[in-house]
């Protein structure tokens, strides 16, 4: 069975997440219109359970503590290098797998049953 997934980017974090359309809309729907990534979600789930105001507004508040924090986190230019890096890497291991996997595929094949069996 084939579905098909959308990119979700979390309004916390900006972390880019590919997600079937009916995950990110119950995202949507349990935190006020906005999608969250899986960590995220959790760390807002926890701040209700523990935050002390309770009520209507509770997930507005336990959201915008969260994205404070996360702005917070992301003005820090160490985690724009190790984004930089990550991607790179990303790229990287990508081009490596996909040339590897042209080399192994168009490589003869150095041993055939027979000449492997004179070796011996």
């Amino acid at each position: 069975m084939f579905m098909e997934t959308d990119s979700a980017v979390c309004e916390c974090c900006g972390l880019r997440e590919e997600c079937t359309q009916e995950y990110i809309s119950v995202v949507k729907s349990e935190f006020e219109g906005k999608w969250l990534c899986g960590l995220c979600a959790e760390a807002v789930r926890d701040e209700m359970k523990n935050g002390r105001k309770k009520g209507s507004r509770e997930t507005e508040e336990a959201l915008k503590a969260h994205m404070a924090f996360c702005r917070k986190f992301n003005s820090n230019p160490a985690v724009g290098v190790a984004d930089g890096m990550r991607q790179m890497l990303r790229r990287r291991s990508g081009d490596l797998s996909s040339s590897s996997e042209a080399s192994v595929c168009s490589s003869p094949k150095k041993f055939d049953r027979s000449s492997s069996a004179s070796l011996q």
